[in-house]
């Protein structure tokens, strides 16, 4: 549990979650990641930080609603090219950086992120 606890447990995950969709509804330069979203934001914010809850090594609360995450499959109807892997992955950087996760902490995660966000591509 050391990336979850280190990041400071669920309220700092769902503190950086709200943050990292909080900019990608504000900010311009976050347009193409957040046109592959729905209408509302409120769904996907639950599952990211259900997601990462786990992923981090916290409580698997994902896999406990949904079962294996299976990303790439269930991001296979996303359009996800190079534009939308990077914004993803510099919106999450503004968000750790707003939200004061150290920088050793946020290099680590900066780079699970984008390989993850890479894997994820499908176009």
């Amino acid at each position: 549990m050391a990336l979850f606890d280190d990041l400071g447990g669920e309220p700092a995950v769902r503190r950086l979650v709200d943050r990292f969709y909080d900019l990608m509804d504000l900010e311009p330069g976050y347009a193409a990641l957040r046109a592959t979203h729905g209408p509302t934001l409120d769904a996907a914010r639950d599952k990211l930080f259900w997601f990462l809850c786990g992923w981090l090594g916290g409580p698997d609360l994902y896999v406990q609603r949904f079962g294996h995450p299976q990303l790439r499959a269930r991001h296979l109807p996303f359009a996800i090219g190079l534009q939308e892997r990077n914004q993803w992955v510099a919106c999450m950087s503004q968000a750790m950086r707003e939200c004061g996760v150290p920088e050793p902490l946020r290099e680590q995660l900066e780079h699970a992120f984008m390989q993850t966000a890479d894997w994820m591509r499908n176009r």
